[in-house]
C-alpha cells in the first residue's frame, strides 16, 4: 500500500509479517539492538517523512524492554517527520493494573498510556483490553478490537453440538464478555464467583448456573498462570459438565501454566496469536492458536483509508 510503513518490534515479528503480507507489503527496515550497558538502540532504516506509520509491539515476553523499544520507535518516527504514528499493541502491557484496588497501589495502565502519548503516538490499535475503560486513559483515538468474531467462528467449526454448550465466565468481571458470546450463539451462560487471598491465587469458587451433561466453554481475556481456569474447569466437572474447553484472547502462560494445563481436565485451550505461541504449543499440545492477523491487518487498512472500523467488532474479515 502506498504511503504506509509497518515496523515490527522484537516481541512478535511473525504477526507483523502476516499483517504486512495481508496488506500486500513488507515490514519496513528497522535495527533494534542493545548497547553494552543494556540501553535500547533503535535505527529506522528508511525514510518515513510524510508517511502513515504503524508500529507493532505486543506486551509479552520481556515486557519492559519491549515497551521501551516501542516508545523509542514511536519517538524516532515522530521526529523523522512521519505524518501519523499509530501504535498497534495486540496485547496491552500492564492492562491489569488499571485501578487503585488497595492503598498506595499504582495505576500503571494509565502511566503506559501517558508514556505512549508523550512519545508521540497519534492513534492506538489494540485488542481485548482487560478493562475497556483503559481507552479513557488516552486523549488520542483508541480502537479496541475484539477477538470475539474469531472465537465464535472457532466454536462453530470445532465444537460438536455447540448449540448444546454453556459459556462460562471464570469471574464476575468477565460476565459482560460471556453474555455477549452466549447471546450471539443463542446458548446458556454460567458464572463462577471466586475469592482471592493473594494476587494470582484463588481461594474459593462458587458456580452460578447449570452445566449438567453439557459442554462448558470458559471464556476470558487472559490466561496467565492458569490457576483460575484450571480450578474453574475442575468445578465445572464436579458440577456435571461433559467436556470443558477454554477460550482466551491473550495466552501469556507464565510460571507453572503449561504444567497445570497438561494435568487438567481441559480438552483444549484456545488462544489468539496476539502473543507468540509456537514454543508453548510444542510443550503443551492442548493449546490451539487462532490467527487474528486478518482483523489487525484490516483495521490498519481501514484506518489508513479513513474508513470505519466498526464492521470488525462483529465480523471476521475474509
Amino acid at each position: 500500500m502506498p504511503n504506509i510503513k509497518i515496523f515490527a518490534g522484537n516481541s512478535h515479528p511473525e504477526l507483523a509479517q502476516r499483517i504486512a503480507q495481508r496488506l500486500g507489503t513488507e515490514p519496513s527496515k528497522v535495527v533494534l539492538k542493545k548497547f553494552a550497558n543494556q540501553e535500547t538502540c533503535v535505527e529506522i532504516g528508511e525514510s518515513v517523512r510524510g508517511e502513515d506509520v504503524y508500529i507493532l509491539q505486543s506486551g509479552c515476553g520481556e515486557v519492559n524492554d519491549h515497551l521501551m523499544e516501542m516508545l523509542i520507535m514511536i519517538h524516532a518516527c515522530k521526529i523523522a517527520s512521519a505524518e501519523r504514528v499509530t501504535a498497534v499493541i495486540p496485547c496491552y502491557p500492564y492492562a491489569r493494573q488499571d485501578k487503585k484496588d488497595k492503598s498506595r497501589a499504582p495505576i500503571s495502565a494509565k502511566l503506559v498510556a501517558n508514556m505512549l502519548s508523550v512519545a508521540g503516538a497519534d492513534h492506538i490499535i489494540t485488542m481485548d483490553l482487560h478493562a475497556s475503560q483503559i481507552q479513557g486513559f488516552f486523549d488520542i483515538p483508541v480502537d479496541n478490537l475484539y477477538a470475539e468474531p474469531a472465537v465464535l467462528k472457532w466454536i462453530k467449526e470445532n465444537i460438536e453440538n455447540w448449540r448444546e454448550c454453556t459459556i462460562v465466565s471464570p469471574d464476575a468481571g468477565g460476565a459482560k464478555r460471556v453474555v455477549s458470546i452466549a447471546d450471539r450463539l443463542n446458548v446458556n451462560f454460567a458464572l463462577i464467583h471466586k475469592e482471592r487471598a493473594v494476587a494470582n491465587e484463588v481461594q474459593r469458587m462458587t458456580l452460578v448456573g447449570d452445566v449438567t451433561g453439557r459442554t462448558a466453554i470458559i471464556v476470558d481475556d487472559l490466561a496467565d498462570t492458569c490457576g483460575t481456569v484450571v480450578k474453574a474447569a475442575e468445578k465445572l466437572k464436579e458440577a456435571g459438565a461433559k467436556k470443558v474447553y477454554a477460550v482466551m484472547t491473550h495466552g501469556v502462560f507464565s510460571g507453572p501454566a503449561l504444567e497445570r494445563l497438561m494435568n487438567s481436565c481441559i480438552e483444549a485451550i484456545v488462544v489468539s496469536n496476539t502473543i507468540p505461541q509456537h514454543e508453548k504449543i510444542a510443550v503443551c499440545p492442548k493449546i490451539q492458536a487462532i490467527d487474528v492477523s486478518s482483523i489487525l491487518g484490516e483495521a490498519i487498512r481501514r484506518t489508513h483509508n479513513g474508513e470505519s472500523v466498526s464492521y470488525l467488532f462483529g465480523n471476521v474479515p475474509l
